[in-house]
């Protein structure tokens, strides 16, 4: 959990007002999935691993 509000604070920060919802819905099993607009950009249960905060806030530039 601390890694998720990590990366929500970090985006938050980073575009403010221009995220409408941010939503942290823990969950068991280690999931880490991120959606933008109902479209899944990062799956930590497919890619292994955590995402990386720049890896996310260029995904979601892409979609701004």
């Amino acid at each position: 959990m601390p890694k998720a509000a990590g990366l929500a604070e970090a985006l938050l920060a980073e575009f403010g007002t221009r995220i409408k919802t941010l939503t942290l819905d823990p969950t068991d099993g280690g999931r880490h999935e991120i959606t933008v607009d109902e479209e899944l950009i990062y799956s930590k249960l497919k890619t292994g691993r955590h995402p990386e905060i720049g890896e996310i806030k260029e995904a979601i530039r892409d979609r701004l």
